[in-house]
């Protein structure tokens, strides 16, 4: 009882930090847990100091994975912003509707659905996020909204990794597989009729949902019934190809009007497409004065927009950044073109030994790893040229400055501004890696197999119905639906055999959960909101986000009673 209580209480504790009154922002109150779990390793369950040590190491070198991605995220929106390609794009959207629920759809579902399918890695919001703020909605709203948004397609994200590979140390065949991506794309089918609308609230009333309901639907639709189809026979592209798919219905159907209320307008907030100091800046005063703004002011913005057009030639111009970025992600991510095997090979070209701070090697693909840190089986690697940081987001800008004809000083702004707001988000991540390697030390006896064991004694055969939330757990603290699956497949596998469950149907509600997960998971959080330069709301966001994952996970309960 006392392992599992001190298995617990850091992230209750860590919780409450960041959702309290006047929360703690999370570059303090991660630190401050992770130093907390460290303290209970140490003095209670007794591991030893070198190899906390050497979690703590592997830790601060696992943050350059996700910091690297937000960096190049930031540096794209930047090159973007500053070129004019984020205006012309704002003005070609609502060319297509001027109907906030349109594009809201458009392209923080559809369009996310498909970058999802294509690469995951939080890519999604880091690319559709932005686009969304400069067409002038409220970047912390935006933030809910894109957290929320992606989550149907992750389970089949970064074509199919969290599936193929979240589920690779479990010893299952092909056909196992399939069968469980197959369980678990009729869980998302049937909960993405409740996301979207429950997403769309972040930002728009009930009412404005329920005028342009007809729409949200046929959006919905459009991704996922492609996705659910297509996942009865694969479980790589459902969600690549069901993103697409939907995103051109989408388009279609919005630029016809179908099932879009006549009188529904968008704001076109100008203050934030507009002014990069308030784009950088978010607090609750500006929020307040953009969502109360006068009729006859966005009258008036809506007269001006209007009377600007844009050729076809300006927006392929404009897309081109975002249209290379797809491209690319598709390109290497897809194993057929022959491209990833050598973004990934792994074949040792230089090592060097550091004596007890581990060894070093370097890949042909220029894969970086450090091995038996301090003497330990702990490890860490960075894939250089398969994370999404210099492949696609910095190749992507280094094409676009020439292409843009941008100057020197617009390229370094560019630079400076990334810098500076990556500092604060780095110290979060390094503090949640921390946690995270430390919660995972000690194997079987890990504070967080000790928590999930322990629930799983509790609830017995009923454990189907709260499943899916130690899948969400697991990306909670990694960060990762294909960490969580990684990380608690092997007990969700033990549970469902113990207690005479389906294999199938327990393991997708563990891929579901790993999905749904990520509209709490902290790394998520800090890396959208980085990257909308919204400072010290995490625990703000994930009161708000927590209540569409519970009902996710209530739909996954009904549902795995059904399947």
């Amino acid at each position: 009882m006392t392992s599992l209580f001190l298995s617990v209480i850091p992230i209750v504790i860590l919780i409450w930090m960041m959702t309290k009154k006047n929360g703690l922002p999370s570059h303090i109150a991660l630190p401050v847990t992770a130093l907390m779990v460290g303290t209970i390793q140490l003095f209670y369950f007794g591991t030893d100091i070198t190899l906390i040590s050497a979690n703590i190491i592997a830790g601060i070198l696992s943050a350059i994975t996700p910091i690297s991605i937000v960096a190049g995220a930031i540096l794209l929106n930047r090159m973007i912003y500053l070129s004019g390609s984020e205006d012309i794009i704002r003005r070609w959207l609502e060319g297509i509707s001027r109907n906030q629920v349109a594009q809201l759809m458009i392209i923080g579902w559809a369009f996310a659905f498909m970058i999802e399918g294509a690469s995951g890695f939080g890519t999604p919001a880091a690319i559709a996020a932005p686009i969304l703020v400069g067409l002038g909605f409220n970047p912390l709203k935006v933030a809910m909204l894109a957290l929320v948004m992606n989550s149907v397609p992750v389970s089949f994200g970064a074509v199919g990794t969290p599936t193929w590979f979240g589920f690779s140390n479990l010893g299952l065949d092909d056909a196992t597989l399939l069968d469980i991506g197959k369980t678990t794309a009729l869980i998302h089918f049937v909960a993405a009729f409740i996301i979207p609308p429950m997403a769309l609230r972040f930002i728009v009333s009930w009412n404005d949902i329920r005028k342009n309901y007809l729409f949200v639907l046929i959006s919905t639709l459009s991704c996922t019934v492609p996705y659910f189809l297509l996942a009865q026979w694969n479980y790589e592209f459902p969600a690549l190809v069901g993103g697409a798919i939907g995103l051109i219905v989408s388009v279609i159907v919005a630029r016809f009007g179908l099932g879009l209320a006549k009188e529904q307008h968008s704001v076109t907030q100008t203050v934030f497409a507009g002014d990069a100091a308030a784009f950088g800046e978010v607090n609750a005063v500006n929020m307040t004065a953009t969502d109360s703004r006068s009729t006859e002011t966005r009258s008036s913005e809506k007269q001006s927009v209007q009377s600007q057009s844009v050729s076809s030639a300006q927006i392929f111009k404009a897309m081109t950044p975002t249209i290379l970025l797809i491209v690319i992600l598709i390109v290497t991510r897809i194993k057929q073109f022959g491209i990833k095997s050598i973004l990934t090979d792994s074949t040792e070209i230089f090592s060097l030994s550091f004596g007890p701070l581990g060894d070093f090697s370097l890949s042909k693909a220029l894969i970086v790893k450090l091995s038996h840190i301090l003497g330990t089986d702990v490890s860490w690697a960075y894939k250089t040229l398969y994370v999404p940081a210099l492949i696609p987001f910095l190749l992507v800008v280094l094409i676009s400055i020439p292409l843009f004809k941008l100057q020197g000083n617009i390229v370094k702004q560019m630079f400076s501004e990334t810098a500076s707001r990556i500092k604060m988000p780095f110290i979060a991540l390094v503090g949640a890696l921390i946690m995270v390697k430390l919660m995972m030390t000690g194997g079987e006896n890990s504070p967080i197999m000790t928590a999930g064991q322990a629930f799983s004694d509790l609830m017995g055969t009923s454990w189907q119905y709260v499943g899916a939330y130690l899948g969400a757990l697991g990306a909670f603290f990694s960060g990762s639906a294909t960490v969580s699956n990684l990380t608690f497949g092997a007990i969700q596998q033990t549970i469902a055999i113990n207690v005479g469950l389906p294999q199938t149907t327990i393991l997708a509600l563990q891929s579901v959960g790993g999905a749904m997960g990520n509209m709490v998971c902290i790394n998520n959080i800090i890396a959208v909101s980085t990257i909308l330069g919204i400072a010290n709301k995490e625990g703000f966001i994930i009161k708000r986000t927590v209540v569409p994952m519970i009902a996710y996970g209530i739909v996954a309960a009904i549902m795995s009673t059904i399947v």
